[in-house]
């Protein structure tokens, strides 16, 4: 399956280079037309990324999501900014389906574990973004030493069954996803749903993540 993304920066979708803020291109001015394009061409599911919020720490693109919640009526998920347990009750509250949680998992795992128990694996998914198998944190800017397999390890024991995988050194540079790493987390966490963040153009790419067994692939 494959689900569409849309990068939030400043009211306009948008496409980063590696991570970083300042290199983007602009994918679409009008980010709610462009949900109601995958709407019309009957997509079943949208990822978005508030990047705004990544950087702030809390939700700023909160009219935005309001909007495409109203103009898609797919699967719909959220990442970026969610902190606390009020940004995961304000998004499920407007109808968003599900909520990333990155940053906040790797620094109150008890949080992420209660918000997991309250609502469920299926509302509650977990974003593992980082460079050399290291997370990172507060929209990539802090690189901390916390291997990817200790998050997913700790996540999966407190109940999480999603994880949206993102390198950091591949994101936006159109090479495709990091197959070694993802094939080998979802091998040493079978019970896990490894998702590969990735800019996918062309099928050759989709047919790799069918390979390592990747569950999901997101292109904007």
């Amino acid at each position: 399956m494959i689900f569409p993304a849309i990068d939030l920066q400043d009211g306009r979708s948008v496409r980063l280079y590696k991570g970083d803020f300042a290199q983007e291109t602009v994918i679409n001015p009008n980010p709610v037309d462009q949900a109601k394009q995958y709407e019309a061409a009957k997509v079943g599911a949208l990822h978005l990324v508030d990047l705004d919020g990544a950087k702030a720490g809390k939700p700023i693109n909160v009219d935005i999501v309001k909007a495409v919640r109203a103009a898609f009526t797919g699967i719909l998920e959220i990442g970026g900014g969610i902190r606390d347990k009020e940004a995961v009750d304000l998004y499920l509250g407007m109808g968003v389906d599900r909520v990333i949680l990155g940053s906040v998992a790797l620094k109150n795992p008890e949080l992420t574990k209660q918000v997991i128990a309250e609502y469920g694996a299926e509302h509650i998914v977990i974003g593992v973004d980082g460079k050399n198998g290291k997370v990172a944190a507060e929209g990539w800017l802090d690189q901390s030493d916390v291997p990817m397999t200790d998050l997913i390890g700790a996540m999966v024991e407190g109940g999480a069954k999603y994880f949206i995988v993102t390198d950091v050194d591949r994101d936006g540079t159109m090479q495709g996803a990091n197959e070694e790493l993802l094939g080998n987390l979802q091998k040493e966490f079978p019970t896990a749903r490894i998702v590969a963040y990735d800019y996918v153009r062309g099928n050759r790419r989709v047919q790799s993540a069918e390979i390592i067994e990747m569950t999901v692939m997101l292109l904007n």
